[in-house]
């Protein structure tokens, strides 16, 4: 029997004024370990005249990462955060019981064309977390722990393996790599690996089984021990997983939680515009998004 349980298509998705790939969630695969949403952005050329403008808007129960290929992202958050995240560099956001932040191309870059690329993926708290107060960590891409193997280059851009660790804060056990090939080679990780485990890839093929797999697809693995394939020369793929937790995890627009009437306390919160629950983006209070239906 196949080690690969699923195969998801990358789906376009509306995020407002910018189309996304989604791969997380999916309607047969909700979750694959903690992570409950991921998104690939573009690659996409910008315009002089548009911008990436994500207005204020919440979240609760989760932990956002942000990881760019190409182009900035200025994040301004409720908290106070203020900063520009950059290729190579980590962004990551715990919502807890509540957070708002904006997204949007820096200054700098307004009225000159620009290239958007990378991921925007959620990683659910575990239930003893989801009402913690909110925080904010930036790791410079030169923080995140990247080495060579042969053919192969590595990042551990988040969690435990391999024997290392990334500085991102990560809440519960979990694995977010990066693997590049110069040449084809056999790629035989399952023994550092824990839990369900997803790979992705960016760009070129991997062989699995016999079977050839290519971009857009985001597979699913049945067993992590079992992870072992060929890559061919001059791809990128994403690994991503970790262990799942023993409750259900329900989406509902931007929020995550394990109890439904927390989804609908955010819901009416932020409809109400309750600034207890989700305070204003210093520098960004002008404008808001709304809460859809």
């Amino acid at each position: 029997m196949s080690n690969i349980s699923q195969i998801i298509e990358e789906r376009a998705a509306n995020i407002g004024n910018f189309l996304v790939g989604r791969l997380l969630p999916f309607r047969q695969k909700r979750s694959v370990g903690p992570f409950v949403f991921i998104d690939h952005m573009g690659p996409t050329k910008l315009k002089e005249d548009e911008n990436f403008d994500i207005a204020p808007h919440p979240h609760i129960g989760l932990s956002t990462l942000t990881y760019l290929f190409d182009g900035e992202i200025h994040h301004r958050d409720s908290i106070g955060s203020s900063l520009t995240i950059k290729p190579g560099a980590v962004n990551w956001m715990t919502a807890g019981r509540g957070v708002v932040h904006s997204e949007r191309t820096p200054s700098h870059l307004r009225g000159k064309e620009k290239l958007m690329h990378g991921f925007q993926i959620w990683v659910a708290l575990p239930k003893e977390l989801e009402n913690t107060d909110p925080s904010f960590y930036h790791s410079e891409a030169k923080d995140i722990p990247a080495w060579e193997n042969g053919e192969l280059s590595f990042k551990l851009i988040a969690g435990k393996a391999f024997g290392k660790e990334s500085p991102v804060p990560v809440h519960s056990e979990l694995y977010f790599i990066e693997i590049k090939s110069s040449e084809e080679a056999v790629v035989d990780i399952g023994g550092n690996l824990f839990g369900e485990v997803g790979i992705y890839t960016l760009n070129g093929t991997i062989e699995i089984e016999g079977e050839t797999y290519g971009e857009k697809q985001l597979l699913v693995c049945q067993n992590s021990k079992l992870c072992s394939f060929k890559i061919e020369a001059n791809s990128t793929i994403y690994i991503f997983g970790g262990l799942p937790f023993p409750e259900e995890r329900f989406i509902d627009w931007n929020f995550v939680s394990s109890d439904k009437s927390k989804l609908k306390e955010a819901r009416e919160n932020w409809r109400n515009q309750n600034f207890n629950a989700f305070p204003k983006v210093p520098g960004d209070e002008k404008e808001y998004v709304k809460l859809p239906g």
